[in-house]
């Protein structure tokens, strides 16, 4: 069975140093197939659109394929929007890193806010999910990030990488490139 590598950003997209853009090379450069597509307005996202452009991709997966997502930021939000609206189709796995939380007040995010509630079917939208938290998140308090708890998945909780971004120190990161493709956790 194929595979292929779902990469979904957050609010303004992944520049040329960040480490989605960074991880989509590496994975290309290794044979993988890999998909980024970019969202429409992504300075000022709306979640209809987003997740109307979202299904749009996935219906261009073929559905054989096995499907990896690997999502930051506010995707991680677009995601749990998706896998609550009971997709047509089961994802291998979800690597949800550096949700915002569940209570941000950011202008220009609110439409993809509140967050769904039934959390553990989310936890159920791909067949292994993994959730990636930064103890030192902006935008994500360790406190707000409990909630996240009721997905009923694996949690990782990284010790001061801010929000695991440019800004934080990451373009190159090798601990998610063996993620993705070893599907295991070593720390």
């Amino acid at each position: 069975m194929s595979r292929s590598f779902l990469l979904l950003y957050g609010v303004g997209g992944s520049d040329p140093d960040h480490w989605q853009t960074w991880l989509h090379q590496e994975l290309v450069k290794r044979g993988e197939t890999v998909r980024f597509p970019d969202f429409p307005d992504k300075d000022q996202p709306d979640r209809d659109v987003w997740l109307d452009h979202l299904s749009s991709v996935f219906e261009e997966i073929p559905n054989d394929e096995e499907v990896i997502v690997v999502a930051h930021s506010l995707a991680c939000i677009m995601w749990f929007h998706y896998a609550a609206s009971t997709p047509k189709r089961k994802i291998q796995r979800a690597i949800l890193i550096a949700p915002p939380s569940p209570f941000l007040e950011y202008e220009p995010v609110m439409t993809f806010f509140p967050v769904p509630e039934n959390m553990h079917e989310i936890g159920m939208g791909a067949k292994k999910t993994l959730l990636v938290l930064s103890s030192t998140d902006p935008y994500c308090s360790v406190e707000d990030a409990s909630q996240y708890f009721d997905l009923g998945v694996p949690c990782v909780m990284l010790p001061k990488m801010e929000h695991i971004n440019v800004e934080a120190g990451y373009g190159p990161w090798p601990w998610i490139l063996d993620v993705c493709l070893n599907e295991q956790v070593t720390l």
